[in-house]
């Protein structure tokens, strides 16, 4: 993928949004050739990758991995899976599998010898087992799960034949489906050394391979520095899109952005979201449903490359529960009932114009970021790439507002989110008119 920075994610979870039933009993049934309306929509709202959510064989939610090699049951067959890829590209969209290496289920094949053999399982070394105590679960022997989730039985990437069994179900994931990247899971948890011969290997199979980790927190950087990764996951930035709309605070937001977009940092690649499979629906988090339209101007114009939830482009509501029922984050769902259950049927239609102008406008995409103003209420910035100068202002209150931005903004300005209308900035002074709850693209003309 080149310039993933310029690319717009949609992220689907195939399991909840096909129907899938939630435990795996083994039944098979082509659920993925349900996929075909969606990509149609996918591609109608201007999204150029899809991030596939997990599809190989698992016992309950796709995170519990049981083989990496055979597709889920529950959503078809290899041949299943090889058309749905071959059917997005032939729509022009890329395909970024869900590749989770940190950890298996407990059904995991190499797992249940060492619940058979214990210590004398060939595998044992596969994970880090201690034969001296019982695990939670009643086990003979204890291991080291994820985060405490015995369900999750964590994987010892170091070891080679687990480094080695993990590469080449990449390569074939590669090799038969034709994937253009991978999001690895929990990759805060993997070893950085794992994920570099991960990427080299991809990238010797693929040039151009792109590679996202899901990193919650810590110092982003040093996945994509130290790991080889082309992205990681801006849980940082999400948190202050919705919180600085909360709480009528745009210097949260502010803050953020100075701290992350210095020049040259590798943040301008990062994975933007509102929302994903494991956290509560934007229109759920946000007190405001108005503000969700200032939200989405943020999410396509500040640096990072942007992504949409299956159902968000349409207000879907959703909140997590307690413990590990994420199902409610997951429903399923059609492109039709999506829209005729539409809690905000204009939001698709302002993410779709606001990806038209990101393509259409280098300087929303790849461009250096300067922050211009900033007041609890309203937010303006500049992006520089090419000779092209956008500017973007935001405006959460309910009010129109007239902003002011003053600095290096001489001459002719056109609104290009706003109908094209003209602005001129005189004496480096430049007053941008705000609608309520919206926000002005302005390119330099």
């Amino acid at each position: 993928m080149n310039s993933p920075n310029s690319a717009f994610f949609y992220h689907l979870y195939p399991l909840g949004c096909f129907g899938a039933p939630h435990a795996n009993d083994g039944a098979p049934c082509s659920r993925l050739r349900r996929i075909e309306p969606w990509l149609d929509h996918i591609r109608d709202l201007g999204a150029d990758t899809l991030l596939l959510g997990p599809v190989f064989q698992s016992e309950t939610h796709g995170y519990d991995t049981t083989n990496y090699f055979t597709p889920d049951s529950r959503l078809g067959t290899g041949d299943d899976l090889a058309w749905a890829v071959e059917q997005a590209h032939a729509r022009g969209i890329r395909v970024v599998f869900d590749a989770v290496f940190n950890h298996v289920g407990r059904s995991f094949w190499a797992f249940q010898d060492v619940v058979k053999n214990r210590q004398n399982s060939r595998f044992a070394p596969w994970f880090f087992c201690d034969f001296t105590r019982q695990s939670p679960p009643g086990d003979p022997f204890d291991y080291t799960a994820w985060r405490g989730h015995y369900e999750l039985v964590k994987l010892n990437t170091d070891h080679p034949d687990v480094r080695n069994h993990l590469l080449h179900a990449a390569g074939e994931w590669i090799s038969r489906y034709g994937i253009d990247g991978l999001r690895l899971d929990a990759a805060d948890c993997l070893d950085l050394g794992f994920q570099r011969a991960l990427a080299e290997h991809c990238r010797t199979l693929r040039p151009g391979f792109y590679l996202l980790g899901e990193v919650i927190h810590g110092d982003y950087a040093r996945w994509v520095d130290q790991g080889g990764l082309d992205a990681v996951t801006n849980y940082i930035l999400h948190k202050g899109l919705w919180s600085s709309h909360n709480d009528a605070n745009y210097f949260e937001l502010a803050h953020t952005c100075r701290k992350q977009f210095t020049p040259g940092s590798s943040a301008y690649r990062w994975y933007t979201f509102a929302d994903n499979h494991d956290v509560t629906r934007i229109r759920s988090r946000l007190r405001d449903p108005a503000h969700l339209y200032p939200l989405h101007i943020l999410l396509f114009t500040l640096p990072g490359t942007p992504s949409v939830y299956y159902g968000s482009e349409y207000g879907l509501e959703g909140a997590k529960r307690k413990g590990r029922d994420d199902w409610p984050l997951r429903p399923a769902l059609t492109p039709e009932s999506l829209r005729d259950a539409a809690k905000e049927p204009d939001l698709a239609r302002a993410i779709q114009t606001l990806a038209r102008l990101r393509r259409e406008h280098p300087a929303l995409a790849l461009g250096e970021f300067t922050e211009m103003r900033v007041t609890h209420t309203q937010y303006g910035f500049k992006r520089e790439h090419a000779g092209e100068t956008a500017l973007v202002c935001v405006n959460a209150a309910h009010e129109q507002t007239e902003f002011v931005l003053q600095g290096d903004i001489q001459g002719m300005w056109r609104d290009v989110l706003n109908g094209g209308a003209p602005h001129t900035a005189r004496n480096g002074r430049l007053a941008v008119p705000l609608p309520p709850c919206w926000g002005s693209i302005l390119i330099r003309q």
